[in-house]
């Protein structure tokens, strides 16, 4: 839908009584306003003069984005993404638009993470005429109380990488997701047990980086409410159980100028373009800062540790999976990279953005990217990582943020409003988590 009387075709047609205004906040969280749709002409008209002019808020109550003496916001609708919700009820049905804020003089609002993603692939298109396509992984786990203690929660099965039944338990389930997913629009490419127990993956085909955030956040909503309907929960925590690997978001990325695909050089070494080069060159230089935003919980670095295949290692390379960044062996159009850190725990509008900047910080300034490193890092010693250069991410959120504060060229791209208003939520959870006294050092230090 592209019109507004096209949007009102699809309501009337698909009996819709609910119309949920989504957007995001600062953190990626999904929120709504839900507007009754009324029966009648002027209920036709009401509804019309919404979905044109958009819909009042309070913005106070927002996590980062206004204070309460300014807390009038407008969300005005992209009708594009007009769609019912496949886990309502087909009658007097439930359909969700996704929103930009807006400010009440008209002005986009600077704190919307949608409208930054948007700022900054306009000055793309602006300036290169370029377009960015990403195509994420979300990884999550599918969990269950554990039977014996009810306050601890487990995997729901017992599978590993690629199993099928009896050791994965949830093809029903997954089925379920990607059936719900074809219904919102999606192509999904392919769905599969992960490696550790309880873990899966549903993965959907690239799109423009814009459209893709949207799907990564209806994407995550989805896979919750189908798991509930079996009684389970489904979580995008990095990292929830000691032990066992965690929870990425490979985010596989391109840029075509001019209408066409800018990372293929059939005769450059490793048919990659010089722009190819220069983007990974970017993204490796940002690395450390980046994570702050692609990775931006506590508990994202108890996923980033050496082992259980983390992509720690701020290097590149081709078939080799143990650096940071990896360039699959598609070519031609499919030419791509895959940056390895990302978790699902990220706002995926900001974290897009930031991996834009690094990359393009890269191409404008053509950087060179280093050698490829074609070994296996992880078993490479801390001595012949120096050697080879090969530095590490941050160890900790509170490294990360330190990083972002320092990079001129990712605050540029975040912008003052989210910038200051995400380190300080950032920086609060940091010493919430370090103040805390945990269950693990009341075992190892409570007989002192």
């Amino acid at each position: 839908m592209t019109t507004v009387e096209q949007a009102l075709e699809y309501i009337r047609a698909n009996d819709v009584k609910f119309l949920r205004f989504q957007f995001v906040d600062l953190l990626g969280v999904p929120k709504n306003v839900a507007y009754p749709v009324k029966s009648g002409e002027k209920g036709l008209d009401e509804l019309r003069d919404v979905l044109t002019d958009g819909l009042y808020f309070d913005g106070s109550s927002i996590e980062g984005f206004v204070s309460i003496d300014c807390s009038d916001m407008i969300l005005k609708p992209d009708l594009s993404t007009l769609s019912v919700l496949p886990w309502r009820p087909a009658e007097k049905s439930v359909a969700r638009v996704i929103c930009d804020v807006y400010k009440t003089d008209g002005k986009p609002f600077e704190g919307d993470p949608r409208g930054c993603l948007k700022k900054i692939m306009g000055k793309l298109k602006e300036e290169m005429n370029g377009e960015y396509f990403v195509g994420p992984e979300p990884e999550f786990f599918l969990i269950k109380p554990d039977p014996h203690n009810p306050h601890k929660m487990v995997p729901a099965d017992n599978g590993a990488y690629f199993d099928l039944e009896p050791l994965d338990d949830a093809p029903d389930i997954r089925r379920d997701i990607v059936f719900a997913l074809e219904n919102l629009g999606f192509h999904v490419e392919a769905s599969h047990h992960e490696v550790a127990p309880g873990q899966h993956e549903v993965d959907f085909k690239f799109d423009n980086a814009l459209k893709t955030a949207d799907s990564v956040v209806t994407f995550k909503t989805t896979i919750k409410m189908i798991a509930k309907r079996y009684g389970l929960m489904a979580t995008f925590m990095p990292k929830p159980f000691f032990g066992m690997n965690g929870s990425g978001m490979h985010c596989h990325q391109s840029i075509w100028l001019n209408g066409e695909a800018s990372f293929y050089d059939e005769n450059a070494p490793y048919q990659l373009s010089e722009t190819c080069m220069n983007y990974v060159a970017g993204i490796l230089k940002h690395a450390k800062a980046i994570v702050a935003v692609t990775n931006p919980t506590v508990n994202s670095y108890k996923r980033l540790v050496p082992g259980y295949e983390a992509p720690v290692n701020i290097a590149w390379a081709n078939a080799n999976r143990s650096a940071i960044i990896r360039v699959p062996a598609a070519r031609g159009k499919g030419t791509r990279i895959e940056f390895r850190a990302p978790d699902p725990s990220c706002n995926p509008y900001l974290a897009f953005t930031v991996m834009l900047a690094a990359g393009l910080d890269g191409i404008k300034k053509k950087l060179d990217a280093p050698e490829p490193v074609e070994r296996n890092i992880f078993a490479m010693s801390e001595a012949e990582k120096k050697e080879l250069g090969i530095e590490s991410v941050p160890a900790n959120l509170k490294e990360a943020l330190e990083e972002l504060e320092n990079d001129t060229i990712l605050k540029e791209a975040l912008g003052k409003h989210i910038l200051e208003n995400f380190l300080e939520l950032k920086i609060a959870e940091w010493d919430s988590f370090r103040t805390s006294v945990t269950d693990w050092e009341t075992k190892a230090y409570l007989k002192i």
